[in-house]
């Protein structure tokens, strides 16, 4: 597909030359004489790759107000930024509004197209990988037959074809956001915008500017979440952690079907459909405080609860044969041989479910033992870490915070020099100390070295 880059400049001459060069080069485009033109062209499809005079017809550095724009609805999109007035302040205010290059005027032509090509090549890298980590995602299918996995499989087809408000309900690791994709990839919305809010890894300052956008004061905005999902679908992950002020407002957009901006003094109607999650018993939320209980109902229309994987020691085997057939493909290597009755793996405490099991076959594929007595042994080291971990956790809670330290730094080295077979300078660079001052720390504690 030929990339499309979007020229704004008030000099027509220079407009000109620019969509030349760049036809020239192989490359469509398209234009804007001034600041409303370029609003519109942007609003009415984001282009490719954007080359913005900084000074337009409205006001000094109008184009720093463009970029700005731009980087609220696609961050992706590459911005370079010329202008005819060039001095240090301005090319640095570029920069950190997100501009990919500061070009002068008059500029060289093939300096110019230099940086347009690595403008495209750096989009398409970041396109890739976007479609690369969504096929990969979305490839994952809801593999079990234990009976929780089929009435969640029933459960999707019944509510896909709905436009009613889900909560999922499960342990970290369990496979919610998976569920919500399937939900979204069997609707009539499908081919509009799956988003996803995570309300854990979310500034405190930031909940309401990423639910509802921002009005700034430059006179460009911010969209948020809601506006993103517009015609498709918003999941709200890890909704329990969410500020009941902000929960509030979240209660008023689903009652009233429309919200402001931050700053903004117009209502913005979207058609979402919303999907919320969340690891924590949301009732019990309510009875302490900190979820507010007509929300609750607002969003649990349909309400789907996935156990934890040791609730559901079947699906296992199924689970192992599933991941290891797609990881070797992923890496194109042959098919893991991994023993799914294997009493290290069936006996385990999976505290992160399905991902953690997940996660282990990756890290067995990444190894690529040799046979299946290798794969064996890595099983049981990896698992045998993390119940050392798990371990060393419980164990550390029971005595003062200087002992437990004292207690954890001792196991953790000890665990280290083992898996590096007593050297020295590996451990030392693994756990990222000089070689003297871990031969001290393990004087320090107590711990002798070995060959």
């Amino acid at each position: 597909m030929i990339a499309e880059i979007l020229i704004v400049d008030d000099n027509s001459d220079i407009r000109n030359i620019l969509r030349d060069l760049i036809v020239d080069a192989g490359y469509s485009t398209r234009v804007a004489a001034n600041y409303n033109q370029a609003l519109s062209e942007i609003d009415k499809k984001m282009p490719d790759v954007a080359i913005l005079d900084v000074k337009l017809d409205k006001g000094d550095n109008d184009g720093i107000q463009l970029l700005s724009h731009i980087k609220s609805k696609n961050k992706d999109v590459p911005v370079i930024m010329i202008s005819g007035h060039a001095n240090i302040e301005m090319a640095i205010d570029s920069l950190k509004h997100g501009a990919f290059e500061f070009v002068e005027k008059p500029f060289d032509q093939a300096r110019l197209l230099n940086f347009i090509s690595r403008a495209v090549e750096n989009l398409n890298l970041k396109n890739q990988n976007k479609e690369y980590e969504t096929k990969l995602f979305s490839s994952y299918d809801l593999i079990g037959d234990s009976k929780n996995i089929s009435s969640i499989r029933d459960q999707i087809e019944k509510i896909s074809i709905t436009d009613s408000r889900i909560f999922i309900n499960g342990p970290s690791g369990s496979g919610k956001e998976l569920i919500a994709r399937k939900i979204h990839k069997k609707s009539k919305r499908k081919d509009n915008p799956f988003i996803i809010l995570n309300g854990a890894l979310l500034d405190s300052n930031k909940y309401e500017s990423e639910l509802f956008g921002e009005e700034k004061l430059d006179g460009s905005i911010s969209y948020g979440a809601l506006e993103k999902a517009n015609k498709g679908t918003l999941l709200i992950d890890h909704i329990s952690e969410i500020p009941l002020d902000i929960q509030s407002k979240i209660l008023r957009v689903l009652i009233d079907q429309k919200f402001k901006r931050i700053n903004g003094s117009n209502d913005v109607k979207v058609d979402v459909r919303l999907i919320c999650s969340s690891n924590k018993d949301l009732k019990n939320e309510i009875d302490l405080g900190n979820f507010r209980e007509d929300l609750y109902h607002r969003i649990s229309v349909f309400e789907i609860y996935i156990e934890p994987l040791n609730n559901r020691i079947s699906d296992i085997p199924l689970l192992i044969k599933y991941f290891s057939n797609k990881i070797s493909e992923n890496y194109n290597i042959k098919t893991l041989e991994i023993d799914d009755n294997d009493s290290y793996i069936l006996n385990h405490h999976w505290k992160g479910n399905v991902r953690e099991l997940r996660n282990l076959i990756e890290r067995i594929a990444i190894l690529q033992p040799e046979n299946k007595e290798k794969i064996s042994n890595i099983i049981k080291e990896s698992l045998k870490s993390e119940n050392l971990h798990n371990k060393i956790t419980e164990n550390s809670l029971s005595v003062p915070l200087k002992e437990a330290r004292e207690k954890f730094e001792k196991e953790y080295l000890t665990v280290q020099l083992k898996k590096f077979n007593g050297n020295i300078s590996k451990t030392a660079n693994f756990v990222g100390m000089e070689r003297s001052a871990l031969h001290r720390k393990l004087k320090g504690l107590g711990i002798k070295e070995f060959n």
